[in-house]
């Protein structure tokens, strides 16, 4: 077969910056934020900036979430940008919409507060981003806006979608399962490699988010096992805004790969340059996303975006002490006032203790090379590895080692865990990888399908 190239972006969060991104209660708001907000419509310029001057690929695939939250005059926008951009370079542009693109309450901010901005309904993405994708379909199903389209004479594309007029992110149907496989079967027999792309991940990112209900597809073993032993080996997804390589094989044996991109407006802001060379063998390099016009008092790009993701987790980290009714709304969780003392005194502690202190309190070796460094700091670093991937905290190094060591202590206390689609997990082994990378590199890899 011909090697075949695209470019991957995901979670662009467009938001056209007229509507309003300002005030105080705009930077309230942003203290708890992962990703930017104003600086979006400035970001996805750059990006297909870069893009259009590229000769590498010809072709983009956009994993999802388009907008920041489906405000219609950020999808008139979004879709103009693409529009001229195809008109321009000739290049293709195949997308999936996802569930921050319907929302009917989209807001902004001004001088005033919170403003109500005019929404998007389901049925009107359609419209929006026929010309990319839909109209190109071999096959198209329009209730699941999922649909097929030839990237090359020898590979196809299938891109599904389970955010629907009727919910976000849910369990694909028997009978829309069927319509994969059969979509598939008949990729193999017309001698067509086929590649997948859907917003939400398959695979969790990392370990750790297999217990968070969000983190990826609904029952995401079926959709495994439909792909994977119907010929499809290879998805592209988003969502969660991580940088991400895994891989699992089936009951019968076929090996299965999500390759998940971080957001294009959010720390890790990557895209993808995807080669593909063979049936079995695909190429993968990570590109940062380049230098975007906003002011960002004299840091660069990769900086800003990495503060403002260190802001959300530092406020949080915060709102132990001074406002864990916020820290449970960021959460998800039901507040209860009775956690507000014990989340006060912890919030005061892991300000101000070192990992030596923190190690001594547990019965664990901490390294006389960091034992002065501030716990705080660390559980930023942490957290923020499992979404930027390549998570460094692996056996061998000072830290790894004292995480390792404390959760060896917890163990015979937390054997298990349970996943959020019923399945038990490990206890340690699913720390140990979430905390450190033993396998794939999460930016850079030669991926073998089978």
């Amino acid at each position: 077969m011909k090697e075949l190239k695209f470019f991957l972006v995901t979670d662009t969060h467009y938001f056209k910056n007229s509507i309003g991104a300002y005030g105080e209660d705009y930077e309230r708001f942003m203290d708890y934020e992962q990703k930017c907000f104003a600086e979006t419509q400035s970001i996805n310029e750059a990006a297909f900036a870069y893009l259009e001057k590229s000769d590498e690929a010809d072709i983009i695939l956009i994993a999802g979430d388009l907008t920041f939250n489906g405000e219609k005059e950020s999808h008139k926008a979004f879709s103009a940008l693409l529009h001229d951009f195809k008109e321009k370079t000739g290049k293709k542009i195949f997308v999936v919409t996802a569930g921050h693109d319907s929302n009917k309450n989209p807001f902004g901010y001004n001088e005033t507060g919170r403003i109500a901005v005019e929404g998007t309904a389901f049925e009107e993405l359609y419209d929006y981003y026929r010309e990319f994708g839909y109209d190109q379909a071999i096959e198209f199903d329009r209730e699941h806006m999922s649909y097929v389209a030839e990237l090359s004479d020898d590979v196809r594309l299938l891109v599904i979608c389970n955010d629907t007029a009727e919910g976000n992110n849910k369990e694909y149907s028997e009978e829309f399962l069927s319509w994969i496989k059969a979509q598939a079967n008949k990729a193999q027999a017309d001698g067509k490699m086929m590649i997948a792309m859907e917003h939400y991940p398959v695979l969790a990112g990392q370990p750790i988010l297999n217990i968070i209900p969000d983190a990826r597809q609904k029952g995401s073993k079926k959709l495994i096992e439909t792909l994977a032993d119907n010929g499809v080996h290879l998805i592209f997804t988003g969502h969660m805004h991580n940088q991400s390589i895994n891989a699992v094989r089936t009951k019968k044996g076929n090996k299965f790969v999500d390759v998940c991109t971080g957001s294009l407006i959010g720390c890790p802001a990557f895209m993808r340059l995807v080669t593909i060379k063979d049936e079995s063998t695909v190429d993968i390099k990570s590109i940062p996303i380049p230098e975007f016009e906003w002011d960002k008092g004299g840091k660069t790009g990769e900086q800003y975006l990495r503060e403002q993701f260190e802001k959300m987790l530092r406020s949080c980290i915060n709102a132990l002490e001074k406002n864990p009714e916020k820290l449970c709304e960021k959460l998800c969780v039901k507040y209860n006032p009775a956690i507000k003392k014990p989340a006060a005194f912890l919030g005061r502690k892991i300000s101000t203790v070192t990992l030596g202190t923190v190690g001594k309190l547990l019965f664990v070796k901490v390294d006389d090379s960091i034992k002065n460094e501030k716990f705080f700091d660390f559980i930023v670093d942490a957290v923020r590895s499992v979404f930027t991937g390549n998570q460094p905290f692996v056996e061998g190094t000072p830290k790894g080692d004292a995480l390792l060591s404390f959760f060896k202590k917890a163990k015979p206390f937390v054997k298990t865990l349970k996943g959020s689609q019923g399945e038990t997990l490990d206890f340690y082994n699913t720390m140990k990888h979430t905390v450190g990378n033993y396998g794939t590199d999460d930016y850079n890899a030669e991926i073998k399908l089978k």
